[in-house]
């Protein structure tokens, strides 16, 4: 910001409003380096007393690296992150900040030795017991990352991987303790954060919560230049509980409905998305089903994985342990019910993704069936057929968490949810309370009717709701080629004022008062949204 020379430094002078505190934390996290420079800026310019917190090299393990980096586990586990990113993580970061004017606090500053000893003891203590970690908040949320990081939806019991797992033990309980010391010496209104789950971001998260602190995550949406902000919580969760009244009162005018059928139509190109997992380029579905030997007189229903370590927090709502338990007990209910017909579509990003999975749809599959019964079906991953294809080829579709489900239930399709998807409790879906529930719904495919009329327009109104409304559009960001999946455009500092940009000011005015992140994108019309 020193092309802006007086109004910056002004700025940052006459700040004296809420203190705001950006724990970036991660400085490798280039997504979230970029995007938090950009909110530090445009909250100082409305009078927010901004901080930024990064860590300095002071944690075993961080959800910068996974599995794919150490051929042998010794490394990690004897040296941690430290001799291969953390040099390159904090000081290129720190020196980023400093040229705003903002000096990072240290994470490692935040801790003594005794806080070493203490989460030493406190991650032997819980010695791997699964059913502890979920049930402990910053246990659940190390978890979250050495799942992450061997791209797993389970730990091999295995020395090594157990070392692992109290590795991110022990730096869950450090950012925990270092966030909690660090909120005390200086309150803040507010912490602001990158997904809010994973270490260290999780605890600090937690953390926060605890001081009193208001707490911001936010993520990349699905459409081109734009981010997903939450209250309290990771999205992954506020998306669940988020009350109806939000959107399900919304009148569309017909430029909007239009503009949905169009953008929900894209989604089979990604054309306007700068998140796309997997591109279909056959879309001829009974051709395809045909050649796959799918019978086009009996019925036939679509399974909808997601990837399996994905995110795996605890969620209660959940009628299965995980997506391996879904699937497995899935096939083995349709290939005891040989009249009816499963496709499962493998979702794309088990290759694709920022992280490809080491624990695929099929392996699981394999372990669990010698062949796949003669009515059940495998779409891998990177099969050209569209998923759309399918999707409007099944009399009904079946997910565990794929966010696909609101494009199921828009498209007029009967949706039946066995996980925390966002389409549960929102009357879009059909959803399984438990195991046993779950079985009995699926007994009930074959007679289910479709949606009516005023259900699938419910459906229709939180899509527009989900990728228009909750999806805030941020004028300063420009896509780019790879990860992250834009860059900073600022020319002039009076870009990130007040009013110059409605979505920015959604997003400030959310931080610094606690309003709805929620563009109003049926006030402001398409030509305001599509930026």
């Amino acid at each position: 910001m020193a092309n802006y020379g007086d109004r910056w430094n002004r700025a940052k002078v006459e700040a004296k409003g809420a203190r705001v505190l950006i724990a970036t934390d991660v400085g490798l996290h280039f997504g979230a380096s970029r995007f938090d420079s950009l909110l530090a800026v445009a909250l100082t310019l409305r009078g927010a007393q901004v901080d930024v917190l990064l860590c300095d090299g002071a944690l075993p393990a961080c959800m910068i690296g996974d599995v794919s980096w150490y051929p042998t586990l010794d490394r990690f586990t004897e040296r941690g992150p430290q001799a291969d990113f953390c040099d390159h993580c904090y000081p290129p970061a720190a020196d980023a900040w400093r040229k705003l004017g903002i000096d990072p606090i240290r994470l490692g500053g935040m801790l003594t030795q005794q806080d070493r000893t203490e989460a030493a003891d406190w991650a032997g203590a819980l010695d791997g017991d699964t059913e502890a970690l979920r049930d402990d908040p910053i246990g659940d949320q190390a978890l979250a990352g050495a799942l992450r990081f061997f791209a797993r939806s389970d730990l091999q019991d295995r020395a090594k991987v157990r070392s692992v797992l109290r590795s991110f033990l022990v730096a869950a309980r450090l950012s925990h303790l270092a966030a909690e010391r660090l909120l005390r010496r200086q309150p803040y209104d507010v912490v602001v954060l990158h997904h809010g789950i994973y270490v260290p971001q999780g605890p600090v998260l937690a953390a926060a919560r605890s001081a009193g602190a208001r707490v911001v995550s936010w993520n990349v949406g699905y459409r081109k230049r734009t981010f997903i902000f939450s209250h309290e919580d990771s999205y992954h969760r506020t998306m669940l509980s988020e009350p109806a009244d939000r959107w399900q009162a919304l009148s569309l005018s017909d430029e909007w409905r239009t503009e949905l059928d169009r953008y929900l139509h894209s989604r089979r190109h990604g054309d306007n998305d700068w998140i796309v997992f997997g591109k279909g380029t056959e879309f001829n579905a009974a051709a395809y089903l045909k050649r796959r030997g799918v019978d086009p007189n009996r019925p036939m229903f679509l399974a909808l994985t997601n990837v399996a370590w994905d995110a795996q927090l605890h969620y209660p709502g959940n009628s299965f342990a995980s997506m391996r338990e879904w699937l497995v007990e899935t096939v083995r209910w349709f290939g005891e019910r040989p009249p009816l017909q499963l496709v499962i579509r493998v979702h794309p990003a088990e290759l694709t993704g920022s992280m490809p999975a080491n624990e695929k749809a099929a392996d699981i599959l394999a372990a669990a069936f010698a062949e796949l019964p003669s009515n059940v079906f495998l779409v891998g991953p990177d099969d050209p057929i569209s998923t759309y294809a399918l999707i409007e080829s099944s009399k009904a579709a079946i997910i565990y968490a794929t966010k696909a489900g609101i494009e199921v239930a828009a498209s007029g399709r009967s949706l039946v949810v066995a996980g925390d998807a966002w389409t549960r409790g929102k009357g879009i879906s059909i959803d399984a309370e438990n195991r046993e529930d779950y079985l009995k719904l699926l007994g009930e495919l074959i007679n289910l009717p479709s949606p009516a009329d005023e259900e699938v327009e419910r459906a229709r109104r939180y899509a527009f709701h989900y990728f228009f409304r909750r999806m805030i559009p941020i004028r300063a960001t420009q896509p780019t080629a790879g990860w992250p999946p834009f860059k900073i455009e600022v020319a002039a500092l009076s870009e990130l004022e007040p009013h110059a940009d409605a979505g920015l000011d959604v997003v400030c005015e959310g931080i610094l008062t606690g309003s709805a992140f929620e563009y109003p994108a049926e006030i402001l019309g398409p030509g305001a949204t599509l930026i």
